[in-house]
């Protein structure tokens, strides 16, 4: 069969168990016709072959992100990055050339500042913001996201006085400083107005973009608002989805999207509405997953269900008679528990496994990894969360040792056959892959959970088409499979684990098209 697209010399890491590794790929009318030797591939160049050589560059299949805000994400690109900024001064340039280009009493939102990247090595405040800003209302976000400083104007508009809450930053005098910690920063935050709908459209449109270039070719979109299923539909018919969009939706929203035209679409389109999610209970960062045992850190807290053991099974029941894919969030060990209570009711009454989900399993323990391997559910963690739970929730102090010796156990879920799949959870955390990857290899806390390399690329590529019942149409490179593939500057199986983050994206394509490349053929 003679092809469209050849790659040669690269070295191919296929996720295909009957074939690991490759030299060469074909492709023809957007599937692999051949996968092998430089010789082999060889054999189906004609005329009018586009023949790329990889010089030895790595290829894997297309990435799965499978938990994305992909809105969320578009609107965060449009904001003031001040990634990098080294004084308060630069932060007060880039602000006051923002506030040059924005129309007077319009919000001004930014994100990255850090202070120890600051010359003056404190927080900026509402007075440096003041000084270039006292119009426009302005937010910046700290780096880690739970922090943030906010202007006079934005102050005044949001109600903050001194008399409310913690987490209102003040100064000596009693004055307000703009600097809003933890919860105190939703007290801005719900004041902002909201998007329309043609802002999000464009958004979204430029997320889109970056989401290609860091090497992914499908994604898992949790949306979190009605709005975003207006955007899903516009772009839709705009025909902006490239790569493959399977979409997650709240189960509040069940009967919304149930009235609506968009069904379920058949695998190998490009967008499907694939599964309702049940908020079983909140986060640990917040106290709010439900914990079987107090905190350690707050003896009198345990969180709590937020969905009632019944109410849950009735939701969920539906969803899957409707034909979707049950997701259930479900963080403590609790609210672990009472997820496979349901899942385990709902496969004893189909007489089958029903692939159902569980999103972040994170406080978990034998029994409870023994129950989500017999109910064969797939467990969707996010990798540079973990590392964040560790290393900015201190969730040793939140769970005390032993139970954090059970948070997130990505080897022992792998080592129990159980089908772990992973995403970015972007924009709270950053979009690119191969830190995710890096992140679950070189774990630090409790080492003995970290997975191999190959163990991770199959959390991103074949186990993430699984999780999306799409493991026969892509995830490996093999011949028949759509040919969804990442080219890799380097094999994150051989450099040092600790910069496989480096590792860049040279080339991306989808369904045989190449979208998005470094690469000249």
């Amino acid at each position: 069969m003679s092809a469209d697209l050849v790659l040669l010399d690269g070295k191919v890491i296929t996720m295909n168990p009957k074939q690991a590794t490759a030299d060469a790929v074909a492709i023809k009318n957007g599937k692999i016709i051949q996968v092998g030797s430089k010789e082999t591939v060889r054999k189906t160049i004609v005329k009018g072959t586009k023949i790329i050589s990889l010089k030895g560059k790595t290829v894997i299949p297309g990435i799965i992100d499978t938990h994305i805000h992909v809105a969320d994400f578009g609107r965060i690109l449009s904001w003031l990055n001040l990634e990098g900024v080294g004084s308060i001064k630069e932060l007060q340039d880039s602000l006051n050339q923002r506030v040059k280009e924005t129309s007077k009493g319009k919000w001004i939102i930014g994100r990255g500042w850090n202070e120890n990247s600051l010359g003056e090595k404190r927080f900026p405040t509402c007075f440096d913001l003041d000084k270039v800003s006292p119009d426009n209302p302005v937010v910046l976000y700290h780096a880690s996201g739970q922090i943030c400083v906010v202007n006079s104007r934005a102050t005044e508009l949001a109600g903050i006085t001194q008399q409310i809450g913690s987490g209102i930053g003040k100064n000596q005098a009693g004055q307000l400083t703009g600097i809003l910690r933890d919860e105190a920063t939703n007290i801005v935050w719900n004041v902002i107005p909201a998007p329309d709908e043609e802002e999000l459209v464009a958004a979204t449109t430029l997320a889109f973009t970056k989401i290609v270039e860091a090497g992914i070719t499908s994604i898992h979109w949790l949306i979190l608002s009605p709005m975003e299923i207006a955007v899903i539909r516009k772009l839709n018919e705009q025909r902006k989805f490239s790569i493959t969009v399977n979409v997650i939706a709240p189960a509040n929203l069940f009967d919304e999207i149930s009235k609506l035209s968009l069904k379920q679409s058949s695998s190998n389109e490009n967008l499907q509405f694939s599964g309702f999610e049940i908020f079983a209970d909140g986060y640990l960062a917040a106290r709010t997953a439900a914990l079987s045992e107090p905190y350690s850190d707050c003896l009198n807290e345990k969180g709590k269900l937020l969905c009632p053991q019944e109410e849950m099974a009735k939701t969920a029941a539906k969803i899957t008679e409707a034909g979707f894919q049950l997701v259930i969030h479900a963080v403590g060990d609790k609210a672990v528990d009472a997820a496979l209570n349901i899942i385990e009711n709902r496969n004893a009454t189909t007489r089958s496994k029903v692939r159902c989900r569980i999103e972040q399993g994170a406080v978990l323990n034998k029994k409870l990894i023994e129950r989500l391997s017999e109910q064969h559910v797939v467990v969707s963690v996010q990798p540079r969360v973990v590392a964040s739970e560790f290393s900015v929730w201190s969730a040793v102090d939140r769970l005390g040792s032993k139970r954090a010796r059970w948070l997130f156990p990505l080897k022992t879920l792998v080592e129990s056959g159980i089908r772990v799949v992973a995403g970015s959870d972007c924009p709270m955390e950053p979009l690119n892959p191969l830190l995710g990857i890096q992140d679950a290899v070189t774990r630090e806390m409790y080492p003995e959970e970290r997975v191999s390399v190959e163990e991770a690329l199959r959390m991103y590529t074949v186990n993430g088409a699984y999780a999306s019942f799409e493991e026969n149409i892509k995830g490996s490179i093999e011949v028949g499979k759509i040919a969804d593939i990442t080219v890799l500057s380097s094999d994150p199986q051989t450099v040092q684990p600790d910069k496989i983050s480096a590792i860049t994206v040279e080339m991306t394509i989808l369904g045989g098209q190449v979208i998005n490349t470094k690469i000249s053929s």
